[in-house]
């Protein structure tokens, strides 16, 4: 099965997962134009473009998990995700103080006032040097400070689910499924991998990743 998977997989070229972003984003914008997010569809189109881009996130946490413990390798999609998860969340910031707001002398004072906001920006911020960075151009020049910099991937989303259980009103179960699956995918990373076997008298020259 794992098989067939990573071989489709591999025909899949992962530029689509920008156009299905872009697609997504799109489409939430005529609904809300269009009148079908209802008679005011500022906060709708909001939490519909906040809401996508955390679903992009979390499927970016998935891969490492599903490669180590089902064999399943959709590691080309990674970057992808990533990068487009945050263009929907700077749609989702713009939509915030352009169509919300309306006014810039409120931004400070509703990022000060509201926590879910400041969360919310924290996790932009620490978003945009890892955008910076998502190309083989910084991969190569910074080595191995490149693995230890996109390890605030982690941060991102954990910040990313909490701001979302933040801005729903009460405890609603949806957004305390996604920081469930979140913090399940971040515990599943602190599993210690296994060493492999090495027969007396042999030196092993496998590399975990």
């Amino acid at each position: 099965m794992k098989d067939a998977i990573n071989s489709f997989a591999r025909k899949i070229p992962a530029w689509l997962v920008y156009v299905a972003g872009a697609g997504l984003s799109l489409w939430y914008l005529y609904l809300a134009a269009t009148g079908e997010m209802g008679p005011e569809p500022i906060k709708p189109l909001e939490h519909a473009l906040g809401e996508l881009a955390l679903q992009l996130l979390i499927l970016g946490l998935v891969i490492s998990p599903l490669r180590r413990f089902a064999g399943i390798n959709l590691v080309k999609f990674r970057r992808a995700l990533g990068l487009t998860a945050f263009f929907v969340v700077f749609a989702h910031l713009l939509v915030w103080l352009v169509l919300d707001l309306q006014s810039w002398q409120l931004i400070w004072k509703d990022i000060v006032k509201r926590p879910y906001i400041t969360i919310g920006m924290v996790a932009f911020v620490i978003c945009i040097p890892l955008a910076v960075t998502s190309n083989n151009y910084f991969t190569r020049r910074m080595g191995p400070a490149w693995n230890q910099l996109h390890k605030l991937t982690y941060a991102v989303i954990f910040l990313g689910g909490l701001h979302n259980v933040m801005v729903a009103k009460g405890l609603p179960l949806e957004p305390l499924i996604y920081m469930a699956v979140i913090l399940g995918l971040l515990a599943l990373r602190l599993i210690p991998r296994s060493r492999p076997v090495v027969a007396p008298g042999r030196v092993s020259t496998s590399i975990n990743n």
